[in-house]
C-alpha cells in the first residue's frame, strides 16, 4: 500500500520523467567522490584513489569530483585517502548546493543544518581561509559527527560550530550573513531503494507535512540571518512539492517584497524546472527558477532554490 501511494505521487510530481526516475531508485548507483583541497591537491588525491580502485571516472562539470563503481564502495570507505580526509565520499547531487551558492573568499557564511559536514567542507574550501563560516546542528549525536568529520578533513579552526536549533538563529543573528546554506531535514524520498521491502516503513504523507512545517521555520530563520543583498540556498533530498516548491512559495508570500528567487544554472543535463502547479493549485510562476535534479546511475534526486534578500 505504501509503495503504491509513493509511486503514484512520483508520477504526479515527475510526469513522463517518473518511469526513468523509478528505475534508478531500484538499481545500484556509482559512488560519488570529492577531492578535498583542505587535505592536499584534489587532482593528486583522485589520481591516487583511481590507482587503488578500478573504474573511477572524473566528473566533467566538477574539477574536484569523480565517481566509482558501486561494487567498490567498501574498498573506498576503507581507503587511507578517505581515512585521512583527502577524499570525501559524497553524492554528486550534494555537491551542487555549495556550487550554486557561489561562496567567495571574505564572505560571512552560515551552514544552518550542517551535519554530517560534507557541504560545510565545500564552503570552507571556497573561503580559502578568508571570511567567516558558522555551522549549526541541533541534534547532539549529529553535531559530534559533524565535529569529527570537519576535524578529520582539515577544517578544524576554519569553522565555528554551534549546537543549536536552526529555527532560532535568524532571531539571534539578524542580517549578519552574506550567504546561507540550508540543506533542510526532510522525508528523504530520493534515497529510497525500492528493492528493499521496508524502504518506505517510515514514509508517509503525515511525515511530509511534519517536515514541511519545520522547513518553513528554518527557511524563514535562514532569510532573517541574511543581510540585504545576500542569498540563501535552500535544498532537500525529497521529491515532495510540499517540502520543496510549497515551502519556497510560503516564504515568498509571507515576505513579499523582501525576498525573491534567482535562476539556478546547474552544469548538468538531468534536471527539470520547479513545479508551478500542484494538485490543481497554481503556484508562483517564478518557481520555475528552482531546479529538480533527476536521479541517474550517478546522482540522487535533489531540489534547489536560490533566494535573494532584497535591499
Amino acid at each position: 500500500m505504501q509503495q503504491t501511494l509513493f509511486l503514484r505521487r512520483l508520477e504526479e510530481v515527475l510526469g513522463p520523467l517518473a518511469a526513468a526516475a523509478i528505475a534508478c531508485m531500484g538499481a545500484d548507483r556509482r559512488v560519488g567522490l570529492w577531492g578535498n583541497p583542505l587535505r592536499g591537491e584534489p587532482e593528486e588525491s583522485l589520481a591516487s584513489i583511481s590507482q587503488q580502485v578500478p573504474g573511477v571516472e572524473r566528473t566533467p562539470w566538477h574539477a574536484q569530483a569523480a565517481t566509482a563503481p558501486p561494487e567498490s564502495r567498501t574498498a573506498i570507505t576503507h581507503s587511507p585517502l578517505v581515512d585521512c580526509g583527502a577524499v570525501y565520499v559524497q553524492s554528486l547531487s550534494s555537491m551542487l548546493a555549495p556550487l550554486a551558492l557561489g561562496v567567495q573568499p571574505g564572505e560571512e557564511v552560515l551552514d544552518l543544518c550542517a551535519a554530517p559536514g560534507g557541504k560545510t567542507l565545500h564552503l570552507a574550501a571556497a573561503l580559502r581561509g578568508e571570511g567567516y563560516l558558522a555551522a549549526v546542528e541541533a541534534v547532539r549525536g549529529r553535531f559530534f559527527k559533524l565535529k569529527d568529520n570537519l576535524a578529520r578533513c582539515g577544517a578544524e579552526g576554519l569553522v565555528r560550530l554551534f549546537q543549536a536549533d536552526g529555527r532560532d538563529v535568524g532571531r539571534k543573528t539578524p542580517g549578519r550573513f552574506d550567504a546561507v546554506l540550508l540543506d533542510a531535514p526532510c522525508s528523504s524520498e530520493t534515497r529510497v531503494d525500492l528493492r528493499q521491502s521496508d524502504a518506505l516503513g517510515y514514509w508517509s504523507e503525515k511525515k511530509i507535512a511534519e517536515s514541511a512545517r519545520k522547513q518553513k521555520a528554518l527557511l524563514r530563520s535562514a532569510i532573517d540571518a541574511t543581510r540585504p543583498g545576500g542569498r540563501v540556498l535552500y535544498c532537500t533530498c525529497t521529491f515532495a512539492p510540499e517540502e520543496n516548491e510549497l515551502v519556497v512559495a510560503h516564504v515568498l508570500r509571507r515576505l513579499k517584497g523582501k525576498v525573491g528567487l534567482e535562476p539556478i544554472a546547474l552544469p548538468i543535463a538531468n534536471q527539470a524546472p520547479g513545479l508551478t502547479h500542484w494538485r490543481g493549485k497554481e503556484l508562483p510562476a517564478e518557481l520555475a527558477h528552482t531546479a529538480r535534479v533527476l536521479p541517474t546511475d550517478k546522482m540522487t534526486g535533489f531540489f534547489l532554490a536560490l533566494l535573494r534578500v532584497i535591499d
